[in-house]
């Protein structure tokens, strides 16, 4: 099992590749996520990533039906952005993904089309409100440390601006929202692997 971000100076790459994919509990070791690729993993024979896994499984809980709704992922990094796509076009969730990053060109007019927004970039408050339409849904996965101007201590924000979070029909946090799922279904995921192992899925 991985602890990501690794510590600075540590090539994730090599350290993925030298896990057990049978073990990746993540998700993330290339193979499980070229079975993800190849709808290998559907049904499930190996981990699904956590925090793409823990976001579809919370806006679902929260009675939004992703099917036929176009969603808009701001962040191209490999434990978000570019996996939650493969994800929420899978068939069993069947959303439109639109994927976005911090060098799209003229990033409001992708995401004031969006049902729904995943903001994965880590940039803080990169989403705004003149760039949500009304009643969009927002999920807030961006983490990012700035200085707290009242106690000039760190913090964490995320990517959704207040003001976006005023439009919105239902709202995630950073923090407080999508982590706690990501813990949650990686423990589903060491259970689903277990129960691979010995034979009973």
């Amino acid at each position: 099992m991985s602890s990501l971000p690794l510590p600075r100076g540590i090539d994730t790459h090599r350290v993925l590749e030298l896990i057990d994919p049978d073990k990746d509990a993540d998700g993330l070791h290339p193979t499980n996520l070229g079975r993800l690729v190849l709808r290998i993993a559907e049904p499930v024979e190996s981990s699904l990533p956590c925090t793409p896994k823990g976001i579809i499984e919370l806006i679902e809980r929260h009675g939004v039906d992703l099917a036929g709704k176009h969603v808009v992922v701001v962040g191209r990094g490999t434990t978000v952005g570019r996996s939650i796509g493969l994800l929420l076009t899978r068939k069993d969730v069947n959303a439109t993904v639109t994927l976005c990053h911090t060098g799209t060109a003229d990033l409001a007019s992708h995401t004031r089309t969006a049902d729904v927004i995943v903001a994965a970039a880590g940039v803080p408050g990169i989403i705004t409100g003149d760039m949500v339409k009304d009643g969009a849904v927002l999920v807030d996965v961006g983490v990012s440390r700035v200085t707290d101007p009242e106690t000039g201590k760190s913090k964490v924000a995320g990517d959704i601006a207040a003001d976006a979070v005023e439009r919105s029909s239902w709202y995630s946090p950073n923090p407080g929202g999508v982590g706690p799922m990501t813990r949650a279904m990686l423990l589903a995921n060491v259970v689903e692997a277990c129960e691979r192992k010995a034979g009973i899925r």
